[in-house]
């Protein structure tokens, strides 16, 4: 086991600002804090339980059936997350709505899947999805942080920058364009600094 494959898709190989997947429950969901945590983890989950599943039975699985074998293992995994949600978490459930069972075609999930999980160890395929799954949770938490801090002027749905601000807060940011202005200016930060270094 390798300590990089954890440790890779936390910045170098970000899912959402290095390598752009996951780019629509980045844009759809992180409306808040809450919101961008509990679509990370969730797919975390999803990861790390079918990279570990897809390297047991990656060696023997044809070649012709092998994406549709993977979509059946990831759907199975997506609804045992969606489930538990709803049954222990009902408000983040609802309010992930939909988002929750698409993370079957979520391309992080399928390209870990096919690029690295069906060509590696059990214990390497667990450290990349959860380094990937980490990695995504925390790309949602700070753009979820960002919109809902200046969207709605609270954090965790708690009044953070007064009452003034938050009787005209700035709207764009929790409006579809504010996910888009924020990934834009965090991605541009991002690759400055990468330039830098």
């Amino acid at each position: 086991m390798s300590f990089r494959e954890f440790t890779k898709g936390l910045y170098k190989e970000n899912p959402t600002f290095r390598i752009m997947l996951g780019m629509c429950p980045t844009l759809a969901v992180t409306t808040s804090l809450i919101n961008g945590i509990g679509m990370g983890l969730a797919t975390a989950a999803v990861l790390v339980c079918s990279n570990a599943m897809i390297s047991l039975i990656g060696g023997i699985v044809p070649n012709k059936i092998r994406i549709p074998v993977y979509v059946v293992v990831i759907a199975a995994f997506v609804t045992i997350t969606d489930l538990s949600l709803a049954a222990y978490v009902p408000v983040l459930h609802k309010s992930l709505g939909l988002f929750i069972p698409l993370i079957v075609v979520n391309c992080i999930v399928l390209g870990r899947a096919e690029a690295f999980a069906n060509r590696h160890g059990v214990g390497d395929s667990i450290l990349d999805g959860l380094g990937m799954g980490l990695g995504f949770t925390l790309s949602l938490s700070v753009i979820g942080s960002i919109r809902e801090i200046l969207g709605a002027g609270t954090i965790l749905g708690r009044p953070l920058l007064g009452h003034a601000y938050m009787a005209h807060p700035f709207l764009l940011f929790v409006l579809p364009a504010g996910a888009f202005f924020t990934l834009a200016i965090l991605m541009g930060i991002m690759n400055r600094l990468e330039k830098k270094s």
